[in-house]
C-alpha cells in the first residue's frame, strides 16, 4: 500500500479530498455481529440518531444496511449495500456485505471495491468457516485489515487463546491494540493499550444509544473500586503477557496485510465501539493506486490524483426505488474527479455517456452529488447500460481488472404460476439476473433456459423478490450438481459420459458434475481445455 497523496499545486483539493476517504468492507461468518457493528458505526457517525437492530421487535426500529424486505425477515444480509458519511474529518464508505457463504459472489466482488476490511469475529466462537474464506480473498489482494471481537458482553473464550486462533487459523500475525477486563455479565470495559486507559462502560443509555464512558489511567486507584479485583488483576496480568511476547503493532506491516490490529468489544452494547472506529480512521489507507490491463496482455498502474477520473461497476441493484422500478449501477471510483453531467468513455461498448444522475446513498436512501473522488462509490441510475465489471474513463485505453464469477452448481428451472404475469416475469428475472441475484444458463444440446446460483438460498431471494416486488408467484425446480467448473477453450474438446454442458449470456462454457469421478473423468478425457472455479 502506498503512502496517501501529498497536496501540491493544482491537484491540492483532489489530494486533500483522496486523503480523508477510507474505503472499507465488512467481512465475517454468518452472525458474528457485522450488520450490528455497521449500524454502531452509523450511530456514532450522526447518519442515525438511534441504531438499528437486526433482530427488532415489534415496533422497533430495523437495520439500515439491510433493506430489503427479505433481510428484515430473515435476520441476514443477502445483499451488500454501500453506505458514506463522514466520521471525525474523513470520509468514510463502508461496503456491508453478506456473510452466508451462498451469497459469497458478490461479497467477492464488493472485496474488489474496498482498500480495507474490518473482520468481525464472534469472541465466543473464534475463527469460523466463512471468515477462513473472506479473509483468503482479501489476503490474496494484500487488503489491510483490522479485527472486531465482538460479544464480550456475552461468554467469550480467553482474550489469549483467540489471539492465537487468529494467528493459527488466518496465517496472520496479531497484535492487540486493546484488551477486554472480563466478559459476559462480568464484563466491565476494555484497557485501550496506547492510550494506557481503562474505559469502562455504562450501558444505561440502552443498546441503540451511543454508550456513556468514563477513562481512568491504568494506575489510578479508582478503577479498583469500579472493577472486580479478580478481573482487574487478570487483565493485568495478560498484559504483562503481552508485552513479553505478543506482537508489537507495526504500522507498515499492517498496510502490507502481514499484520492485524485486534480490538475487543460488543457492537450490541456499543462498549470499545468508538475507541475502534477512531483507530480505523487512523491506521486505515487512503485510496491507493490501482493495476488495469491494457490490449495485448500489458499492466499499468492507475493513480488516484495524477490520472484523470476512471471507475468500474462492482455492483447493479435492481428497484431500490420500487416506484420506479430502477436499476441502479454502483461504481468505485479509482482516479480522478468526478463532476455530474460528465461525459465519459464506456469501455465495452466504446459508446460516449453522460453521468446524469449521480448519488452517493445510505442503502436505500439517496442523495444527489455534484462531485466525488478516488475511493468514492456513486450510483448511476441504469437504463441497462451497465453489467457488472465495466470500466468507464475520460481517456480510455485501459480496464479494470475482471470481477469474480464463481462456477454456479445449482441450477434449477423457473416459471410463472400464472402466465399472464409472463411479461413482469421476464422483465424481473432480466434485472435481477443484471444485477447478479442469480446467473441464467442455458443447457446444452437442447439451450434450455436455467437460473444458477452458488447456494439454493440465491433461489429464495429470487422467488421472494419476483413476488415482492413484480408481483409474480413462481414454481421452481432445482438441481444441485457436486461440481462446477467453468471451460477456457474450445467447448467441443469437452468429452464426458456423465457431465452436463450450458452456456451463459457472454458465451462461456460451465460443465456440471454429479460426483467428483465424473469431473475426474472430464478432465482426464479433455486435456486441450483449461477447467477453473472461478473467471
Amino acid at each position: 500500500m502506498s503512502a496517501c497523496p501529498t497536496p501540491t499545486g493544482a491537484d491540492r483539493r483532489l489530494a486533500e479530498e483522496t486523503r480523508r476517504r477510507r474505503t472499507f468492507a465488512i467481512i465475517s461468518h454468518p452472525d458474528a455481529g457485522k450488520t450490528t457493528l455497521t449500524e454502531k458505526l452509523l450511530l456514532y457517525a450522526g447518519a442515525v440518531q438511534t441504531a438499528g437492530l437486526v433482530r427488532a421487535s415489534k415496533g422497533g426500529q430495523g437495520t439500515v444496511s439491510d433493506w430489503l424486505s427479505i433481510e428484515r425477515e430473515r435476520g441476514i444480509s443477502v445483499t451488500s449495500s454501500a453506505m458514506q458519511l463522514p466520521y471525525k474529518g474523513a470520509s468514510i464508505t463502508i461496503l456491508d456485505t453478506p456473510g452466508h457463504n451462498d451469497f459469497c459472489e458478490d461479497t467477492y466482488r464488493t472485496l474488489l471495491a474496498a482498500d480495507s476490511a474490518v473482520m468481525v469475529i464472534d469472541a465466543a466462537k473464534g475463527v469460523e468457516a466463512q471468515t477462513k474464506k473472506l479473509f483468503a480473498v482479501c489476503a490474496r489482494r494484500g487488503l489491510p485489515i483490522l479485527t472486531f471481537m465482538n460479544k464480550l458482553d456475552l461468554r467469550a473464550q480467553d482474550p489469549l487463546d483467540l489471539m492465537t486462533n487468529v494467528e493459527e487459523a488466518l496465517g496472520i500475525q496479531a497484535a492487540a491494540m486493546s484488551w477486554p477486563i472480563g466478559s459476559g455479565r462480568d464484563f466491565a470495559g476494555i484497557i485501550d493499550r496506547s492510550a494506557g486507559e481503562v474505559v469502562l462502560f455504562d450501558q444505561g443509555a440502552g443498546r441503540t444509544k451511543r454508550a456513556r464512558e468514563r477513562r481512568f489511567r491504568l494506575d489510578d486507584p479508582a478503577v479498583a473500586a469500579e472493577v472486580a479485583p479478580e478481573a482487574l488483576e487478570r487483565a493485568r496480568h495478560e498484559l504483562e503477557l503481552l508485552d513479553v511476547a505478543g506482537n508489537p503493532f507495526d504500522k507498515d506491516r499492517f498496510l502490507r496485510g502481514e499484520l492485524t490490529p485486534v480490538f475487543f468489544g460488543s457492537a450490541l452494547s456499543n462498549f470499545g465501539v468508538e475507541d475502534f472506529f477512531d483507530a480505523f480512521v487512523d491506521l486505515a489507507p487512503c485510496p491507493p493506486p490501482r493495476q488495469a490491463d491494457v490490449a495485448g496482455g500489458g499492466v499499468v498502474e492507475v493513480d488516484p490524483v495524477r490520472d484523470r477520473f476512471s471507475a468500474f461497476v462492482f455492483k447493479v441493484q435492481a428497484n431500490m426505488n420500487p416506484k420506479h422500478r430502477d436499476n441502479m449501477a454502483f461504481m468505485r471510483i479509482c482516479s480522478g474527479r468526478f463532476e455530474r453531467d460528465m461525459v465519459v468513455k464506456h469501455h465495452r461498448t466504446g459508446k460516449q455517456v453522460r453521468m446524469t444522475h449521480p448519488y452517493t446513498t445510505l442503502a436505500r436512501e439517496r442523495t444527489t452529488v455534484d462531485e466525488a473522488f478516488p475511493g468514492d462509490v456513486i450510483g448511476i441510475v441504469d437504463p441497462g447500460a451497465f453489467i457488472i465489471g465495466d470500466t468507464v474513463s475520460l481517456d480510455g485505453g485501459f480496464d479494470y481488472k475482471p470481477l469474480p464469477q464463481l462456477a454456479p452448481t445449482v441450477l434449477a428451472r423457473i416459471r410463472p404460476k400464472d402466465v399472464g404475469r409472463r411479461k413482469a416475469f421476464d422483465k424481473g428475472l432480466d434485472q435481477l439476473v443484471a444485477e447478479g441475484t442469480v446467473q441464467a444458463v442455458h443447457v446444452l444440446p437442447a439451450r434450455e433456459l436455467h437460473v444458477a446460483a452458488v447456494g439454493k438460498l440465491q433461489f429464495e431471494v429470487l422467488q421472494h423478490r419476483l413476488r415482492q416486488e413484480y408481483g409474480v408467484e413462481t414454481e421452481l425446480t432445482a438441481r444441485v450438481y457436486e461440481h462446477a467448473l467453468w471451460l477456457v477453450g474450445d467447448p467441443a474438446a469437452f468429452t464426458s459420459a456423465s457431465g452436463t454442458l450450458a452456456i451463459d449470456g457472454r458465451g462461456r462454457h460451465l460443465a456440471l458434475f454429479d460426483d467428483a469421478f465424473s469431473m475426474r473423468y472430464a478432465l482426464q478425457r479433455s486435456e486441450a481445455l483449461t477447467f477453473v472455479d472461478c473467471l
